[in-house]
């Protein structure tokens, strides 16, 4: 197994970057803020990093779940490089559990994920010097990380990033930013742009889909990431009956205000009903507008409505392997089975957290 996270000649588990060997025999991840300490054979909450032997690795590093190319302005950032095109790439396995989301195959990734840890994959694998250079085959500007949580697989973004800047590529990290600030720092250099949810001012709401999650986490993170150079844009997707309160959507525009600045785009989108939230209507449109005129009476100068669009969803992409056009389908798709099989079935996952239904 690599040690260091370099691309690989072929498909093998590489080394969680920020990990913290305890006295306990445990080991802590510090990419997200659950910090999970996790044993021999255990796999963290976001199912994509596993302890083999007091060593953590990322299971997910160079495995594509989606692929598509479109505007910056979809993901949605419209105040950075307007016009340009990005291409769009996600993984497998997420930090939350929100009820509503669009993407779940994808970001919870649990079945992905379990063929991952047992070796039994077909994934399509692509190492970062091929993800830039099929970036660079369809004419993009840039690479957004997006459909899954970007830190579940930051040893690959930072890959990714550092050869798509050497190529004059831009990079975009979409995320719900319960990040830490380990992460951020080595994030810093490398990323061009965070789109950041804000999905609500209270922890009740940031519980529900993420028991250890504090408002105050989310934003300080956010904060921290316009600090140290990167072009920050939010957006809140207005749920009804769990975030729609007039007077708290306001209070999110005072904070970014605040500590981004006025001129600091917020994008208000709308709810779609999808999942464990699929028995709550879709946004009104009244609603959405309500939010955006007490923005701009707080001083926000670009405020942005979808009424069409919810998320950064993945559902209408093509195929992975057609996306990329390769004269060889069958490497992308081999089976992922790495070269230390140390584990058995105990390094599949233990399942501490959840049992998705």
């Amino acid at each position: 197994m690599r040690k260091d996270s370099t691309t690989p000649a072929g498909y093998q588990l590489i080394e969680t970057r920020l990990q913290e060997k305890l006295s306990d025999g445990t080991t802590r991840c510090n990419l997200c803020l659950w910090r999970c300490k996790l044993k021999h054979g255990q796999r963290g909450f976001c199912q994509a990093h596993v302890n083999r032997h007091g060593t953590l690795y990322n299971l997910s590093y160079g495995i594509l779940s989606a692929i598509d190319t479109g505007p910056i302005e979809e993901k949605p950032v419209k105040h950075y490089r307007p016009g340009t095109r990005v291409m769009s790439i996600g993984s497998y396995g997420c930090n939350f559990r929100c009820g509503g989301c669009h993407n779940l195959e994808i970001s919870w990734g649990v079945s992905a994920l379990d063929d991952l840890a047992r070796g039994e994959s077909t994934a399509a694998w692509v190492p970062a010097e091929e993800m830039v250079a099929v970036a660079l085959r369809h004419g993009v500007q840039g690479i957004a990380f997006t459909y899954s949580e970007p830190a579940v697989w930051l040893e690959y973004v930072l890959d990714v990033s550092r050869l798509a800047h050497a190529a004059g590529l831009y990079t975009v990290y979409v995320s719900n930013s319960f990040v830490t600030d380990e992460a951020l720092a080595l994030m810093a250099p490398h990323v061009d742009v965070l789109c950041s949810d804000i999905k609500s001012l209270s922890d009740a709401f940031y519980h529900d889909i993420c028991p250890t999650a504090k408002v105050s986490q989310v934003l300080d993170s956010i904060h921290k990431a316009q600090q140290l150079g990167i072009h920050v844009e939010t957006r809140t997707n207005i749920i009804p009956g769990k975030n729609d309160d007039i007077a708290e959507l306001k209070q999110i525009a005072e904070w970014i205000y605040k500590h981004l600045g006025a001129d600091s785009p917020w994008h208000i989108t709308k709810f779609f009903p999808a999942y464990k939230l699929a028995d709550v209507p879709a946004t009104p449109s009244a609603i959405m507008w309500a939010a955006h005129d007490a923005a701009r009476e707080v001083g926000l100068k670009n405020v942005y409505v979808y009424d069409d669009k919810g998320c950064d969803c993945a559902e209408s992409n093509m195929p992975v392997a057609e996306y990329l056009a390769a004269d060889d389908l069958s490497a992308i798709h081999a089976v992922k089975k790495c070269a230390a099989s140390c584990c058995g079935d105990e390094g599949v996952v233990l399942k501490k957290y959840e049992q998705v239904e």
